[in-house]
């Protein structure tokens, strides 16, 4: 069980929940609370089955917790008084005989320790504190009020009236105004073997004992209830009552211990007639090591079961954020999908404006039609003439092909991370998740990249060109053009697809993949042309795919790992389900 106990911790450990999913808070505290009672109570239990037993006192503000300790000792030993909270530091309280299970960190390790000593014993020495100082109080007095928000310490205190076997702590209130006192109250009854819970005539009934009464139940673990400050003539009807809420919640078992009102001597301290029945209960467990370890194994079998209980649920959790974590992530993907910018790239809607005008002066006003028209010989001629002594155009139409990519790229990237900020804005689990407003456009660095990718792309479809001219027949047409005209008629044609136009559009579209396809079909052949624009095609939607997938990295990287998840959720339940199964091999 106890390797069971460490495998289950470290998968709570590494279990998170990133995503501010509905319930996932919830989740947060739960896990909090489990990883807590496992360093707290189970690790240290399992450890130790022979161990002192834990007895934390705890109850609402102002039920008399601590006026109820210092009765069952005998003596002023935790600080009582009217201002709330008064328990700010769990004082714990054990026998002499005690003291080595109490000072090291084998319980409640976070906390560290500062030991105070009742009159007439020898100070103990030695380190107590977390850090490996010796913190020494001399005297009863449970020291000086620490400052609000100050650091918490467990306070040791050995004592006589204390038999071996049992510890009692004094904590902090489960109601208190302090958040912090609030929370270390829940913990440390997580952390009991034992739970004396004092409650009053006129709290009894109060929601937030009921719901840690409740889980105690849950847990099976063994309670004692104090109802405090009865007045006389309704002793027997509020007892009755509370005797009926403790069977309606499990706990029709659980002791029931009745303090009157009772006047307080000049001390604050209670009579001793006035907690006999208590403090006999627990001599009683105190003098019996099988009492002793029955109670100590009935509430850690209770507490197995809870924790494996509470490793599904943070399981479930887990998974719910990594569910969450594909859908988030499955939207972005369509967000940056680049099928349908694809289309609009090479369905001819590049070839007007500007691109149109400088292709239009690279074929001239019909004069390369009728060379295509005459036969491949006559329109190398032709062509040679055509190109001999004038500006070269070819670059005229590359340069505006490129700035007309560029900007259909930059514009789409702007728009797919607006759609992308506002896919995660209008859900709570990705809202949490932006940055800023930056991540409304596009990355600084797409427009460059962009730009870069389109030039490596001409370079590739250069390349293609100057790779097909090598072959001996098409070289010397290959020549006379120039490599660097043909690349701009085979980019052209990459672009010249009519499928997203209509009317007078498809006509000039049509019309410059005839001339595209007719001179590059003269030169390379059909196949040969089919081959080189499909090639130029898939290389540009390589490219195009690569930096919109770096856009859509810039919004997924916000998002959880998705496969840590699954793994977390899948080790919570290997470790659950090993625990179950060393809880029901071991010895009862």
């Amino acid at each position: 069980m106890d390797a069971a106990l460490r495998a289950l911790r470290e998968a709570v450990e590494e279990a998170s929940l990133p995503l501010q999913l509905p319930g996932a808070e919830a989740a947060r505290r739960d896990r909090q609370l489990l990883l807590d009672q496992l360093e707290d109570y189970l690790l240290p239990r399992a450890a130790s089955l022979d161990a002192p037993l834990l007895a934390v006192v705890g109850g609402s503000t102002g039920a008399g917790k601590s006026t109820l300790v210092n009765a069952l000792v005998g003596d002023v030993l935790t600080r009582t008084g009217a201002i709330r909270p008064t328990t700010r530091d769990p004082v714990l309280i054990h026998h002499p005989e005690d003291a080595h299970s109490f000072a090291e960190p084998r319980i409640l390790p976070h906390l560290p320790r500062l030991r105070s000593t009742p009159p007439g014993q020898e100070p103990a020495t030695g380190p107590t504190t977390a850090g490996g100082e010796s913190a020494v109080a001399q005297g009863t007095d449970p020291g000086p009020e620490p400052r609000r928000g100050a650091s918490q310490v467990l306070r040791l205190t050995a004592s006589a009236a204390v038999g071996p076997g049992l510890a009692l702590l004094d904590a902090p209130d489960i109601d208190s105004v302090v958040d912090a006192n609030r929370h270390l109250a829940t913990q440390l009854l997580a952390a009991a073997d034992l739970w004396v819970f004092v409650t009053t005539a006129h709290r009894y009934a109060d929601a937030v004992p009921w719901d840690l009464l409740t889980t105690a139940a849950e847990r099976d673990v063994v309670v004692a209830v104090v109802l405090d400050r009865i007045p006389p003539p309704v002793l027997r009807e509020v007892s009755d009552d509370l005797a009926g809420m403790l069977a309606d919640h499990g706990l029709g078992q659980a002791p029931l211990f009745l303090l009157p009102e009772t006047d307080l001597d000049v001390r604050g301290m209670l009579p001793p007639e006035a907690v006999a029945d208590l403090h006999s209960w627990l001599t009683h467990l105190t003098e019996d090591a099988a009492a002793r370890a029955e109670v100590a194994r009935r509430t850690l079998v209770g507490a197995v079961r809870g924790a494996t209980a509470a490793a599904g649920e943070l399981a479930a959790a887990v998974g719910e954020q990594a569910r969450a974590t594909e859908e988030l992530a499955g939207q972005l993907a369509g967000t940056f999908d680049v099928t349908e910018l694809l289309t609009r790239v090479t369905d001819g809607a590049l070839l007007r404006g500007e691109v149109l005008s400088r292709w239009q002066d690279f074929v001239g006003t019909g004069e390369l039609f009728r060379s295509v028209e005459a036969g491949v010989g006559r329109l190398r001629d032709r062509a040679t003439a055509f190109l001999t002594g004038r500006p070269r155009p070819a670059r005229r139409v590359e340069h505006a092909l490129e700035q007309g990519l560029h900007a259909v790229l930059v514009e789409e990237a702007d728009q797919a991370a607006h759609r992308g900020c506002t896919q995660l804005w209008q859900q709570p689990a990705g809202r949490e998740l932006l940055p800023g407003p930056a991540m409304e456009r596009a990355a600084d660095t797409f427009s460059a990249d962009a730009a870069t990718a389109i030039r490596q792309w001409q370079r590739f479809v250069l390349e293609l060109v100057r790779t097909e001219g090598r072959d001996k027949r098409a070289t010397a047409r290959v020549l006379a053009f120039g490599v660097n005209g043909l690349a701009v008629v085979l980019m052209v044609l990459a672009f010249a697809s009519t499928g997203g136009l209509v009317g007078a559009e498809v006509a000039i579209a049509g019309g410059t993949a005839v001339v595209a396809q007719k001179l590059l079909e003269a030169i390379f052949g059909d196949q040969a042309v089919r081959r080189l624009a499909a090639r130029a095609r898939a290389d540009l939607t390589e490219r195009v795919t690569a930096l919109f997938q770096a856009e859509r990295d810039r919004f997924t990287s916000l998002l959880p790992d998705e496969a840590a998840l699954r793994a977390a959720e899948e080790r919570l339940r290997q470790a659950a389900a090993e625990l179950d199964r060393a809880a029901a091999e071991a010895p009862r």
